[in-house]
């Protein structure tokens, strides 16, 4: 099922009428503890100094985020897509590629873990390169997550060589034309958007520059981690899917 826009925008469609600078771009699940806090942080980090408008794809949530965020889009400068059904990170995050109107697009996770604060390192650098990536230098991960993004690391790095140390960091500015050219052709790797994004990213020639972040605690709730019962399923369509991305981005070299 794809997204919607919400019917609740009233205040909203005046705040968006002119292109912002930035849009900001927010995958959220389940988040009604955390969701306001977040939002609330970035807008009052990020508008003085530029404007900017959220994109906010809320992916089917159940406990009460879809209220969180009718009520926020009185208030701020939102517009938010919203599904029935849970159709997954990945497919969240390219429908709201899909909106983008800004010359440049900032993505972050919506738990809170990504510092507003950094962000002025991306956006006085946004010149230097097409896009830009964080890199968790100390990840506020369990140490599960952490090893297996770190063999899965060395795995990817055999296909792709990307010249950076975090392609799964979900805080990323990008150029409006690098979203336009890369989101055709995403979709290959469910669970594992950013290193499929990285990977194309790359193999089409643009640039990327890692940027250093603070990686905070989750503002509440636990992230979702996989059963053990379902990693060896996943990893599987994870490898599968590193060869069909370096078997279609040859052409492309």
């Amino acid at each position: 099922m794809a997204y919607a826009p919400s019917s609740d925008l009233g205040f909203l469609t005046a705040m968006v009428a002119a292109t912002p600078a930035l849009d900001v771009l927010l995958p959220v699940h389940n988040e009604a503890e955390s969701i306001e806090g977040t939002i609330r942080e970035l807008y009052d980090r990020l508008a003085p100094r530029l404007p900017l408008r959220f994109i906010i794809c809320e992916d089917g949530s159940r406990d009460g985020t879809q209220q969180v965020l009718a009520h926020l889009a009185q208030s701020y400068p939102i517009q938010l897509l919203t599904s029935e059904q849970r159709n997954g990170y990945s497919r969240a995050v390219t429908d709201g590629m899909k909106a983008l109107q800004a010359d440049y697009l900032l993505c972050l996770d919506s738990d809170g873990q990504c510092d507003p604060q950094d962000f002025g390192k991306f956006w006085d650098a946004r010149n230097q390169q097409d896009v830009a990536i964080g890199w968790r230098v100390h990840r506020s991960d369990n140490l599960l997550r952490r090893l297996l993004s770190g063999g899965f690391f060395r795995l990817y790095q055999l296909f792709f060589h990307v010249p950076v140390h975090d392609p799964s960091c979900p805080y990323v500015l990008a150029h409006k034309r690098v979203i336009e050219a890369v989101v055709p052709e995403l979709g290959e790797m469910q669970q594992g958007f950013w290193w499929e994004f990285v990977a194309r990213v790359h193999r089409r020639g643009f640039s990327l520059r890692e940027i250093p972040v603070h990686h905070r605690s989750r503002r509440a709730g636990r992230t979702q981690v996989y059963g053990l019962n379902r990693l060896p399923a996943i990893a599987y369509r994870h490898v599968m899917a590193l060869f069909k991305i370096w078997f279609e981005t040859r052409r492309d070299l």
